[in-house]
């Protein structure tokens, strides 16, 4: 019992948490800035964003394991593949998260809209679409994740939905101030990603998944990760200027961040191999997260 356990647990991929819950932290800060924070929705928002994150996780264990994605993946073995959770029990444990998933989403929606029917119904289909998109990544007959268009649906959920979508949970209309900030962590996000399959690109290739790294290469996949993380540095700046900050110690921050995010970009530029891509993917997350505690430290009025 208590192996199988131990294997659920390994399979929800928890260190994928922070670079999902990054996007809730910022949104959720900004409405503390603005005197509108309610903490029930806080953690029903984190709690509903996990779920979908495991749902994902158990999601692309499955379909790539049944597709035989995985036989020679370079990163760490997954449950289907290896044998340790057989395909019956994971399709059942997609199905119970996909279920907390909902029930979650339900509960978030009607406790921040109430009475706003419009309002309550857009966030039930986004919630919907969430969950939909979280499996349809690698399972099915036509996975867009085989497509091609993991990095957009990643940019939109992680970055514009995360930050965006869980401001107007407690403040009901949009802050454009926040766009910078939402696609920082889609950039940064969707950089993660393109690590992820730059390093599975042989693999990917002789599995027809056909991510944007297998469709471009090596080469142009580099060029592409530079474009992805300058475009997220840029956009850090000029949100950095935009807040005018006097704060030393806050302005450090963020500028040790932006970097790191140079720095890496050099040491990528001399990767030839993909499976030496795998050690720089935990790193790059652990940095969008903590440029997202930085700032949501900034709106805490912690800092800054």
């Amino acid at each position: 019992m208590l192996f199988q356990i131990r294997e659920w647990i390994l399979a929800a991929r928890l260190r994928t948490i922070p670079l999902s819950i990054s996007g809730i932290f910022i949104g959720s800060s900004a409405a503390y800035y603005k005197g509108m924070f309610d903490y029930t929705i806080f953690f029903l928002a984190i709690l509903t964003t996990i779920s979908y994150q495991v749902l994902s996780n158990f999601a692309n264990d499955y379909g790539d394991g049944v597709k035989g994605t995985d036989d020679n993946r370079i990163g760490p073995k997954r449950a289907v593949q290896s044998g340790k959770i057989g395909i019956k029990k994971m399709k059942k444990g997609i199905v119970f998260t996909a279920s907390i998933a909902l029930c979650l989403t339900f509960v978030l929606v009607i406790s921040s809209f109430k009475q706003e029917l419009l309002n309550l119904l857009l966030f039930i289909l986004l919630g919907i679409l969430a969950v939909v998109s979280a499996i349809k990544y690698t399972v099915g007959k036509n996975p867009y994740g085989y497509m091609g268009f993991g990095d957009f649906f990643v940019f939109i959920f992680f970055g514009l939905v995360s930050v965006l979508g869980s401001n107007f949970l407690y403040t009901s209309s949009f802050n454009v101030f926040l766009f910078y900030p939402a696609c920082t962590i889609g950039l940064l996000s969707v950089g993660v990603l393109n690590l992820n399959n730059m390093r599975d690109l042989d693999n990917d290739l002789k599995s027809k998944k056909n991510t944007i790294a297998v469709k471009l290469g090596i080469a142009k996949s580099k060029v592409y990760h530079f474009l992805l993380i300058l475009s997220s540095v840029i956009v850090i700046l000029a949100f950095q200027l935009s807040l005018n900050s006097n704060s030393i110690f806050f302005n450090c921050l963020i500028g040790s961040n932006v970097l790191w995010l140079l720095i890496h970009l050099i040491k990528i530029y001399d990767i030839h191999e993909s499976k030496k891509f795998d050690v720089f993917l935990k790193p790059l997350a652990l940095s969008t997260f903590f440029y997202s505690v930085s700032i949501s430290l900034y709106f805490l009025k912690i800092i800054g």
